[in-house]
């Protein structure tokens, strides 16, 4: 099978040479030749470095590639960031956001593309403030699939799509697209990705007694989801800013599915809210890198049978979960939220289910 590709003559002395005696520099000149020989078909599409597994396979020498599986499973990981084959029926999702160089979204759900080999690929653009009904025209006009939605655009992109989730209008923000036809619906995946890991660490809240610390935004999303879908029999939001905590108190007990009371954050509410609760969700900036050695709870208040969701993720293993884990709590980490929202994104594009553990890899392989 012809890739569209032709070694050199000193690469294919490099593969003869060392291909019994060192593996490494097989591989490294494989991947060298893919990244730096690759050149245009006649239609526009770049190969053969499309197919990352099946085209450097094909460049071994053929007792290579028949007698060493261990090599060519490592140049198709090595090849893994190599962009697939796109073409006229390829499907286009975005991230909309300013900054959006930071971000670990394109290198996951690609990877997750590829993985169910799905016609689908994801980029990022750097959205300035004021011109996002401008970029959702955009999406319409030119047919992109869905989107996710990042700082500073998750209000402003609601107020410019079609139509918006119950979820997400009661969360005031949306985070993700879906494109059908041209209408484009909202959706906020953060309070659903959190329920989802939740779920899978068996802490579901639905009938438990919870305890949340913050008010902001993602104890808003996450309220409100829960709210929603899991009723707690009972939610206690504890929080500093006063008048925030008040609407999301009054947001969420909207929903008429719990029992919600709101109150400062104080050691005494806290001691009080902790000594009866099945379930502690912390939603506030406390913990975060750089300031990893702070919690807002005392370890004395940690006990077995107390399960703890911390939404910071960097760092992964926060103060707050090791002295859970310490104190025999169920300890969940906030990489988990962050992954479940990139599920539901790419199972509400796609309708197919997230392949999780190559999301997951690739996440874990950047933190």
């Amino acid at each position: 099978m012809n890739f569209g590709i032709e070694l050199s003559d000193r690469a294919r002395a490099n593969l003869n040479r060392f291909r019994k005696r060192d593996r490494q520099i097989v591989v490294d000149a494989i991947v060298a030749q893919l990244i730096e020989e690759t050149t245009p078909t006649f239609d526009g599409t770049v190969d053969p470095a499309v197919r990352t597994g099946s085209a450097a396979f094909s460049l071994l020498p053929s007792d290579v590639a028949s007698e060493d599986s261990e090599t060519c499973e490592t140049i198709q990981s090595k090849g893994r960031a190599i962009m697939p084959r796109i073409d006229a029926k390829t499907k286009v999702c975005a991230l909309f956001g300013h900054p959006v160089g930071h971000s670990r979204s394109p290198e996951i759900h690609n990877a997750a593309f590829e993985a169910l080999g799905l016609p689908f690929v994801y980029v990022a653009h750097d959205v300035e403030s004021g011109q996002v009904a401008k970029a959702l025209d955009g999406v319409r006009a030119m047919g992109y699939r869905g989107l996710s939605v990042t700082i500073p655009h998750k209000v402003e992109a609601m107020h410019g799509v079609d139509e918006v989730d119950e979820i997400a209008q009661g969360i005031g923000c949306i985070n993700t697209v879906v494109n059908d036809g041209g209408r484009l619906k909202g959706y906020n995946s953060d309070g659903l990705g959190a329920l989802g890991a939740l779920r899978d660490a068996d802490a579901d809240p639905r009938g438990k007694r919870v305890v949340m610390l913050g008010s902001g935004g993602a104890a808003r999303a996450i309220a409100v989801s829960i709210a929603r879908q899991s009723p707690p029999r009972q939610l206690t939001i504890l929080g500093v800013v006063l008048d925030e905590l008040e609407r999301l108190v009054q947001d969420v007990g909207e929903c008429g599915r719990t029992v919600i009371e709101g109150a400062e954050l104080t050691p005494q509410s806290l001691q009080a809210a902790l000594s009866r609760a099945d379930l502690l969700l912390h939603c506030s900036p406390v913990g975060m890198h750089p300031k990893e050695d702070a919690s807002l709870v005392p370890p004395e208040l940690l006990r077995p049978g107390l399960a703890v969701f911390d939404a910071v993720y960097n760092p992964r293993r926060t103060r707050l979960l090791k002295e859970a884990a310490a104190a025999g709590c169920r300890a969940i980490e906030g990489i988990e939220m962050f992954l479940g929202q990139a599920y539901v994104q790419f199972e509400l594009w796609t309708g197919q289910p997230a392949p999780r553990d190559v999301m997951r890899q690739v996440l874990e392989e950047k933190l």
